[in-house]
């Protein structure tokens, strides 16, 4: 099958068309691939930030059709539109009996028990990003919990970006920081997630939107989809703008959504006492947070992580999908822009400009 193959750190994805891919295996399944939307975390083992064995697929915001079903899979057949879950709930681990579907213990370890990848090129294993999803291709194999069925009337081109940055951002909201309606609000970074997280907050009824990014055309383009005011950092300190901007005290909840450690201390700076802050960003290995700890002794604030939105994709695609339909959740001006899967490289190096919010590749 081609696939759109990282060899090295730092170097263009190779187009290649001699990946091989395995028949699923009992309680898996075979997904023609038709978008794939190109994520910051992508880009995190592009440039190096995050390790990896090489080559490696990488791709993990996707949708497509099912074309193989393996034994005793009930719940999936063959023509079934998917869209894919980078984190699949086992159902059964510690933490999945518990409601922390994100944290499975069987989706942390890898997709599949016996460790394989069911990708090989030349007769090597080719390793799949985060142990998890391969979706820069034109097939993958996945297990069944990982393919979330939707309606056959669900477009995939925007709809693909539900997988990640879309449930990110609305779990972080609902499922995470518990947003309560009248809450004042910031978002660090006004990318593919943060603009989920300014939908999300703005859907459960925040009154207070700020957003805050060092892209002008970010900025802009936020206050279409809930922002009610922004912040240039380059214009000074962001805690200090906060304050002025809510008559000396700081925000309810603040979300990072970039990845980084010293924004983390922004938002910290940048919360009320008694206030929540949210990291959502993927940051680097080598990151670690400063806590004045007599802020959070005699202050009160909190400081929760996030990853994947804390949630259930089997509950929240079908939910995500149902407020889009009725026209509070805008994921067609969240696609920026659409590229065939061969100019993978070109999209790259738009995320890398901060050009756009979401680029999909067709695959």
């Amino acid at each position: 099958m081609q696939a759109a193959l990282l060899t090295e750190p730092g170097k263009p994805l190779e187009i290649v068309d001699d990946v091989e891919l395995e028949s699923p295996r009992a309680g898996e399944v075979e997904v023609e691939l038709e978008y794939c939307g190109l994520c910051h975390s992508d880009l995190h083992f592009i440039d190096g930030s995050l390790p990896g064995v090489m080559p490696m697929l990488l791709g993990h915001e996707a949708g497509g059709i099912v074309t193989k079903v393996g034994l005793g899979v009930l719940d999936l057949v063959e023509g079934d539109k998917v869209i894919l879950s980078l984190r699949p709930s086992c159902g059964r681990c510690y933490f999945c009996v518990r409601g922390d579907f994100t944290l499975c213990e069987q989706s942390a370890a890898g997709l599949f028990p016996d460790g394989g990848t069911r990708l090989t090129r030349g007769g090597e294993p080719v390793q799949r990003m985060g142990v998890n999803l391969a979706a820069f291709a034109t097939h993958t194999v996945v297990p069944a919990a990982a393919a979330v069925k939707v309606p056959d009337d669900t477009p995939l081109d925007i709809a693909s970006v539900l997988g990640c940055s879309v449930q990110t951002g609305f779990g972080a909201v609902v499922s995470t920081a518990h947003v309560q309606p009248g809450a004042t609000v910031m978002v660090i970074g006004l990318g593919g997630v943060g603009i989920s997280i300014v939908q999300s907050a703005r859907i459960v009824g925040a009154s207070r939107i700020i957003g805050v990014d060092m892209n002008k055309g970010r900025r802009e383009q936020s206050l279409q989809f809930g922002c009610t005011d922004t912040i240039d950092p380059a214009e000074g300190d962001v805690a200090q703008q906060v304050l002025e901007l809510l008559g000396g005290r700081g925000v309810d909840q603040a979300f990072e959504a970039v990845g980084s450690s010293a924004l983390t201390e922004v938002c910290i700076a940048s919360t009320r006492n008694g206030g929540t802050t949210t990291m959502v960003g993927i940051p680097k290995l080598s990151d670690s947070v400063s806590i004045h700890a007599i802020v959070f002794a005699t202050g009160g604030k909190k400081l929760l992580g996030c990853f994947m939105g804390h949630s259930n994709p089997h509950r929240e695609f079908p939910r995500l999908i149902s407020l889009w339909r009725n026209g509070k959740l805008d994921l067609e001006a969240m696609v920026t822009s659409k590229r065939p899967l061969s100019e993978i490289n070109d999209a790259v190096a738009d995320m890398q400009a901060g050009l756009g919010l979401r680029t999909v590749l067709s695959v």
